[in-house]
């Protein structure tokens, strides 16, 4: 058990600061730059800032690492537009990301949410983890407001924008998953040998109800705790080797390792 908490621990300290670089190259048709890096991982995501003056600076896109070269420390940016702040009735730069203005990596990942399936792994997992956690008890709020009882992958992204969370850690089947939360990315994979007697669904949360919308994604109730995340993460993960094995040493999953894009 302090083998594990321990593992966890050091990816939480590997992410506890932004990592800001200048843009190296910029195709804005392809909405990708480079910059450079000593070590990154893909799906790492952050923000392109341009610097307006040295006092004052707007950011320009949302940015997720899509590669990385380890011989020549050259990160690929993937640039999307970013309205995490909209306002309509402020005025907005029609700035184009250039040569020179600053990608800020890892943003929010001081900050995390955990996913899990009873109140004692969600204490053993987040009381070995030197992080700020925000309580499973704000998202599901969130989550009943949305009326969405299963959470969507949009209901995290949301969540990340409105309360500056970084990091996502999911614990499925004695594993703890690090997750980018806005790209969906695994960083990390951490066996955690737990023992789960009782699982609560859609995740452990001290709110008794979370309300549901009459139709629509989301708004059915999860009928257990395990597939629902898989299906979140493979979704973001195709080309992930390790969860590709995971997954498809699990008899029950295999319907779900057809999904992935390994070999193709």
């Amino acid at each position: 058990m302090k083998y594990t908490i321990l593992l966890i621990l050091m990816v939480s300290q590997m992410f506890a600061s932004v990592i800001k670089a200048p843009i190296l190259s910029v195709d804005n048709e392809k909405e990708q730059a480079t910059i450079s890096v000593d070590h990154i991982d893909i799906g790492v995501s952050g923000f392109v800032v341009h610097h307006i003056t040295p006092e004052h600076s707007s950011i320009l896109n949302n940015a997720t690492v899509v590669d990385f070269n380890k011989e020549k420390k050259i990160a690929t940016i993937k640039m999307t537009p970013f309205n995490a702040l909209r306002n309509n009735a402020l005025p907005y730069g029609k700035w184009k990301p250039q040569v020179g203005d600053t990608v800020e990596l890892a943003f929010g990942y001081s900050r995390a949410l955990l996913i899990a399936p009873n109140e004692e792994v969600y204490h053993q997992i987040s009381k070995g983890v030197r992080i700020q956690w925000v309580h499973p008890d704000l998202f599901a709020t969130v989550l009943s407001f949305s009326g969405h009882p299963t959470p969507l992958r949009s209901d995290f992204t949301s969540f990340a924008n409105a309360g500056s969370v970084g990091l996502l850690f999911i614990y499925l089947d004695k594993k703890v998953y690090t997750v980018d939360i806005k790209s969906f990315k695994i960083l990390n994979i951490t066996d955690a040998p737990l023992a789960v007697k009782k699982k609560q669904t859609p995740f452990y949360t001290r709110v008794e109800k979370i309300d549901a919308n009459w139709w629509g994604a989301g708004s059915s109730e999860m009928d257990a705790y395990e597939p629902h995340y898989y299906e979140l993460l493979i979704e973001a993960n195709k080309k992930n080797k390790a969860f590709y094995e995971i997954v498809k040493s699990h008899k029950e999953l295999h319907d779900l390792a057809d999904e992935f894009e390994i070999g193709k």
